[in-house]
């Protein structure tokens, strides 16, 4: 794409790290700025990888002036919604601050593009259970809220000067490299498909259907399940369009079509051949009935055509990555 260096922040995370790994297919230049404190130094797979904090001024000011990044992908953030409500200051220090102090950085070295990983939640319940780019951002939890106020800094910047930009808001990120390179071993994971095929290898005993009374087709939460393959092209297509001179756009990354919870659990007992033992659970306050992207902007926009639009897929992927972990492989990262 480019001979110019990209700063990526998160990059040896779950997303991060399959973006990364594109970027060095794709022939960048990359290199990954991560604390290790849910990522792992073996999923950066290509380009270098510092060690460190996205808010240390002092490590982004010495690491800027040793490279020439033209561009920043940004995906350090903390990201478990019921935590960002018991501790909504960590959220805000880690998500919020760290990102301005990034982006403080970015507009002092003369950084041109950004390219920002942001999150669904910051349309809160929309009405319907669709969210365009359009719908109005009103954000219940601060998880949300905190990635919703680097938006803003973001449009502000840019209309001050500084990076033009992309914001991706991610709707439900699931599977793994369909290559088993690398996958998601988040510790304590929360996400429906990880955790599905943690139970479905015996990590978990059990997995919850958290609400089976919603005014949906089955009684469980719909949702919009996006391949990480899928979202991280997305990211290689926000840069080209960045470095074409792009304008700055906000861009929904989903399918534009949901998954119930049972539809996610009945597709890993058929991967696995075998059942999973289901509890149901009152509802959990906050979890909208349906929440689904309206997804013709990125389409048209960057011309981005996902390749991987299969919940079989999906959990396919999942599954061999967590038998890995099971088998104690020891490339799966955390398997010992």
């Amino acid at each position: 794409m480019g001979n110019k260096k990209i700063l990526v922040t998160g990059g040896a995370g779950y997303i991060g790290s399959h973006v990364v790994r594109q970027l060095g297919e794709a022939g960048e230049d990359v290199l990954s700025l991560d604390n290790l404190s849910t990522g792992f130094e073996a999923a950066v797979t290509c380009g270098e990888l510092v060690v460190g904090d996205t808010g240390d001024a002092a490590l982004l000011d010495k690491l800027f002036a040793e490279h020439e990044f033209d561009t920043v992908m940004h995906f350090a953030a903390h990201t478990i919604v019921p935590e960002s409500v018991a501790d909504p200051l960590k959220y805000y220090r880690n998500n919020t601050a760290s990102s301005r102090t990034l982006l403080e950085a970015s507009q002092k070295h003369g950084v041109e593009n950004f390219v920002f990983s942001s999150t669904a939640a910051v349309y809160g319940f929309p009405d319907g259970g669709r969210a365009s780019e359009e719908t109005p951002t009103q954000p219940i939890n601060p998880y949300g809220t905190s990635k919703l106020m680097t938006e803003w800094m973001l449009r502000d910047l840019a209309l001050a000067g500084g990076p033009r930009y992309v914001a991706l808001r991610y709707f439900n990120v699931a599977g793994c490299d369909p290559g088993g390179a690398i996958g998601q071993s988040t510790p304590d994971a929360t996400l429906l498909v990880k955790v599905a095929c943690e139970a479905a290898v015996g990590k978990r005993p059990q997995v919850a259907i958290y609400g089976t009374d919603y005014p949906t087709p089955d009684g469980t939460g719909l949702r919009d399940y996006i391949h990480v393959e899928d979202l991280a092209s997305a990211h290689l297509e926000a840069l080209r369009y960045l470095r074409a001179g792009g304008d700055s756009t906000v861009l929904n990354c989903g399918y534009g079509h949901g998954y119930s919870v049972r539809q996610v659990l009945a597709a890993v007992e058929a991967a696995n051949s075998a059942s999973l033992s289901i509890v149901e659970e009152e509802r959990r306050a906050g979890d909208p009935p349906e929440l689904v992207a309206v997804a013709e902007r990125i389409r048209t926009t960057l011309g981005w055509e996902p390749r991987f639009d299969n919940l079989d897929t999906i959990v396919s992927t999942s599954l061999a990555w967590e038998r890995r972990i099971a088998s104690g492989d020891p490339t799966a990262y955390w398997a010992a």
